[in-house]
């Protein structure tokens, strides 16, 4: 199907709350080189779509300022030197923006084929989370089988595909998250152990788990005052890994104990990073993470979905934190 010379997207008036999202109508993007255009049928919502509202978090060069980082949908068209996915291919892709929007551009080598028995709601809520995860808890992280991995913000969309991954490749799992509900969720996915940070210390928490030893591996997106409290929760040759600072980046530390524990303390982002660095991860997904999908055994967990003209009660939800797992807009079919 021919795609039309134009469409509606979401786009962001300026800096503010929610309401600044609103229904525009611009021109349908053509896929250049190693490109495809995909028409979409989902968009997945996500924290640093809220960022970029706020006016947090720009779009880096060349990338489009429609907000939306993962999308799934059919393939319309292709670019140049594109042998695969072809026209009519159903995909979910990871996207440096623009999947607020009926058409979306995607790199090729990021558009991996939806895997069986997902439907497209389901497909636009992976890409974002699984690379994220897969990137920081397997590569970044190096987390091994028998390990103990921490995951911050268990019920977040990044939390829930993290305690189901960790699980899936044979790790101990423990978690924290703000309500007797969301741990309740967190055990539900297969955490081992749910820790209600309002009610209780994480750091005690977790060394009662784990008979004194700590964390091998933490995901944190908190940042702020949980930066000392990883130090404290990590074990000997632990691996801490910053993917967000909700609490902040900026905090006063005493680094003996980083030395002392022989601590590694990464991070990194993702949208930024070019297809050379991401398709990698969209390789080892393909072949480690998709048979998992496709058996049922870890699949992305949906709290809510809007049509695409709603995006600002979508945005609501997600800065109210009242939501277990992740938000989807509708956008075609």
């Amino acid at each position: 199907m021919k795609p039309p010379s134009t469409q509606t997207v979401i786009g962001i008036r300026e800096p503010g709350g929610p309401e600044v999202l609103r229904p525009e109508i611009r021109p349908v993007p053509l896929p250049g080189a190693g490109q495809v255009l995909v028409r979409v049928h989902a968009a997945g919502v996500n924290r640093p779509d809220v960022a970029q509202r706020q006016g947090h978090y720009p779009p880096p060069p060349g990338a489009s300022d429609i907000p939306g980082l993962e999308i799934a949908g059919e393939v319309v068209a292709v670019g140049e030197s594109v042998a695969a996915p072809a026209p009519g291919s159903r995909v979910t892709a990871l996207v440096t923006g623009g999947g607020y929007a009926e058409y979306c551009l995607a790199d090729a080598e990021l558009a991996l084929p939806i895997p069986d028995g997902l439907d497209f709601v389901a497909a636009a809520a992976v890409p974002e989370t699984f690379f994220t995860v897969w990137s920081n808890v397997f590569d970044r992280g190096a987390l091994r089988p028998g390990e103990t991995l921490l995951v911050h913000g268990g019920t977040s969309g990044i939390g829930t595909t993290a305690i189901q991954l960790g699980k899936a490749f044979g790790a101990r799992v423990l978690t924290t998250a703000g309500s007797a509900e969301k741990c309740a969720a967190c055990r539900q996915l297969g955490a081992d152990v749910a820790v209600n940070y309002r009610d209780e210390d994480f750091v005690a928490a977790v060394k009662t788990a784990t008979g004194g030893r700590g964390a091998d591996v933490i995901l944190d997106m908190v940042g702020g005052s949980y930066i000392p409290r990883n130090y404290q929760a990590a074990a000997q040759d632990g691996r801490i890994v910053q993917i967000a600072f909700l609490q902040g980046s900026k905090v006063e530390i005493d680094f003996m104990r980083l030395m002392l524990k022989r601590l590694t303390h990464t991070g990194a982002t993702l949208r930024s990073r070019p297809v050379s660095e991401k398709a990698p991860i969209a390789r080892a997904l393909r072949e480690y993470v998709w048979p998992l999908l496709a058996a049922g055994r870890c699949l992305p967990v949906i709290h809510a979905t809007f049509p695409l003209a709603e995006a600002a009660q979508a945005h609501a939800l997600m800065e109210s934190s009242a939501h277990i797992g992740k938000i989807v807009l509708r956008v075609a079919g």
